[in-house]
């Protein structure tokens, strides 16, 4: 795992990321940690070492975190995964394999054999069963859990797409630009455990407005 980065989104997470850094010590890997700016708070109950690089972000929002990691990593393979701890890094190992012969692997927290979620509420399931319907529909994406930003990939990859989107558009943006740019990826089952510590950052109905607008608008797109 050696040439793995972390990509990290950290914004007010000083009493989650803490105990999911302790997971991480025997994992032996690059860690980017993003933060908003000013976030003081999260800063200082960082453990640092020489593995962590921490980033205090130059703009705004978790597509914007996940641009700025992304664009600081430097290993052959990254991996978005959030601070709450809600996705589990022993899926790493089975991320990377798959990833030998792909340019990203997708985790799903709704494939068909050994997907699932403790931290998934009514609203968050039947919002992202639908997004995941309209992209496969439109652009035959082939993936189940087109919201979870559980993904690893080549770095290179990442840095080819040249993501866009500050907020949480990014999330549709990244499945459909893979797909329109012919690169080969792969969906994996995923469990997403409850986060750790603190509360969602989505705004389940403004976040999903703006995610309806984005896979849309990728219509007219050339």
């Amino acid at each position: 795992m050696q040439n793995l980065t972390l990509i990290i989104p950290a914004k007010n997470e000083e009493d989650s990321l803490p105990i999911f850094l302790r997971e991480l010590k025997d994992y032996k890997c690059k860690i980017i940690i993003v933060l908003s700016r000013n976030d003081f708070n999260t800063y200082n109950s960082i453990i640092k070492n020489s593995r962590i690089k921490i980033i205090f972000q130059k703009n705004y929002g978790y597509g914007n975190a996940l641009i700025e990691g992304i664009r600081a990593s430097v290993t052959k393979y990254s991996c978005i995964i959030n601070a709450d701890g809600s996705m589990n890094p022993k899926e790493l190992y089975k991320m990377i394999i798959n990833c030998r012969d792909k340019d990203l692997v997708f985790a799903s927290r709704y494939h068909q054999k050994g997907g699932g979620s403790e931290d998934d509420t009514i609203i968050t399931f039947v919002g992202n069963k639908f997004f995941s319907f309209l992209g496969n529909l439109l652009f035959n994406l082939n993936i189940s859990d087109i919201l979870y930003t559980y993904v690893l990939g080549k770095t290179k990859s990442f840095k080819k797409i040249k993501l866009k989107n500050k907020d949480f558009r990014l999330c549709a943006e990244l499945p459909i630009k893979a797909k329109k740019m012919n690169l080969k990826y792969v969906c994996l089952p995923s469990f997403e455990r409850p986060r750790l510590a603190g509360k969602k950052k989505v705004n389940a109905f403004k976040d999903g407005f703006l995610i309806l607008i984005e896979i849309l608008s990728f219509l007219f797109k050339k």
